[in-house]
């Protein structure tokens, strides 16, 4: 069983797709302090010019300390607006703009209190949108009742969900003690990806924008670029 342990994003990049392909249970890890500049509450887009721009969720009285999930969000009246028309601006043209714009859409009118919420909500609706949902369960890490911190913690949540492979993406290399899960029994493994290109608008390809934008330029197509592994750590160490 691949058991994939994440904080959640908004709106990620295919990437984090890719991981919910390979798990057979992904965890939300939101009750970990929140990081300034992390994926959580941002995410880039395109511009007509080529560019990339960041659409931020703007946070309320956020204080250094507070877990992701006790990190509430702004009203979204403004600034839902605008990070629908800079979407708006990043697709047009391109054959599937409306229904990555109906979704993105549909998430932010119910956006929760919590950064927790609105970032979950937008990654089980990309994810629901190319059927990822159907062979991968979510199971938020509060509901667990697995104290600790660091990677005894991790381990702990893969043994108690009865899992045998941690599937994790690059950043975890500087940190994940290998050889806990090693002696554990438990198999660790660092996504492989491909970053495939496919079609899209405004210049050179770049996998490192929001999901959104392939489903506005590939629509259910783009289920064919959510395709990498994983490779066992201690292979990735011979390799080097």
């Amino acid at each position: 069983m691949n058991v994939v342990i994440s904080q959640s994003m908004y709106f990620p990049w295919v990437g984090m797709l890719e991981q919910i392909r390979l798990a057979d249970v992904f965890v939300f890890y939101d009750d970990v302090q929140f990081s300034k500049g992390s994926f959580t509450n941002r995410v880039q887009v395109k511009l007509p010019s080529g560019v990339r721009t960041w659409m931020t969720v703007p946070l309320l009285n956020h204080q250094l300390g507070q877990r992701i999930d006790e990190v509430r969000i702004k009203d979204s009246g403004i600034w839902a607006a605008k990070h629908l028309s800079v979407l708006e601006q990043s697709f047009r043209g391109a054959p599937f703009a409306q229904e990555a714009l109906d979704l993105a859409a549909k998430t932010l009118s119910n956006p929760g209190g919590t950064i927790a919420e609105l970032s979950r909500a937008s990654m089980l609706a990309l994810a629901e949108y190319y059927g990822l949902d159907q062979d991968t369960e979510f199971v938020n890490s509060t509901d667990l009742n697995v104290a600790g911190k660091g990677s005894q913690r991790v381990l702990d949540i893969v043994q108690a969900i009865g899992g045998n492979t941690y599937v994790t993406g690059h950043g975890a290399w500087q940190y994940l003690d290998h050889d806990l899960f090693e002696k554990a029994g438990l198999e660790v493994a660092y996504m492989d990806y491909q970053c495939r290109a496919y079609p899209q608008r405004h210049g050179d390809f770049t996998p490192y924008v929001s999901a959104l934008d392939l489903i506005a330029n590939m629509g259910p197509r783009g289920i064919e670029f959510i395709f990498s592994g994983a490779v066992y750590w201690k292979d990735i160490c011979n390799e080097s």
